[in-house]
């Protein structure tokens, strides 16, 4: 079975973080996990955390306002506010952590998303940019 493709760069020059996943899958399949919040939920945060959706209106000028969830019940509550969305291609959005009620912590920074999708081969390509406004924000957050 074929080894599928993944990277994780953290490039402190550009105060940016990408990561590329191939996934054994189509292209609209993979669109599906990454803006509808009952898939999300199933597999967005690291083990062994878990996420939590309170809403999502995936839509341009719409947002996502999630937890990650330690298993003794901690939250880490945030925000992600879409800027522009072209189906199954991409979408961009900004980041940042939150209360329960979405209003965003003033004292953590925010983060820009370039979220790509692409056919590779038969299966589908998923390329995250993450970019930050310094690398003491990236650093804050890594």
């Amino acid at each position: 079975m074929k080894k599928l493709h993944f990277e994780f760069i953290v490039d402190k020059k550009n105060n940016a973080i990408t990561v590329e996943r191939e996934f054994a899958a189509n292209r609209q399949l993979v669109w599906d996990c990454y803006t509808k919040s009952e898939l999300l939920d199933q597999w967005f945060s690291p083990k062994p955390l878990t996420t939590k959706t309170k809403s999502m209106d995936f839509k341009e000028g719409g947002h996502w306002i999630y937890a990650m969830v330690e298993p003794n019940g901690t939250e880490y509550w945030s925000r992600m506010d879409y800027l522009q969305i072209s189906p199954i291609d991409f979408y961009r959005a900004l980041d940042g952590f939150c209360d329960s009620t979405g209003k965003l912590n003033p004292e953590m920074p925010r983060s820009e998303w370039q979220v790509n999708f692409k056919d590779f081969e038969e299966n589908a390509l998923e390329e995250t940019l993450i970019k930050y406004n310094s690398l003491k924000d990236l650093e804050t957050v890594e």
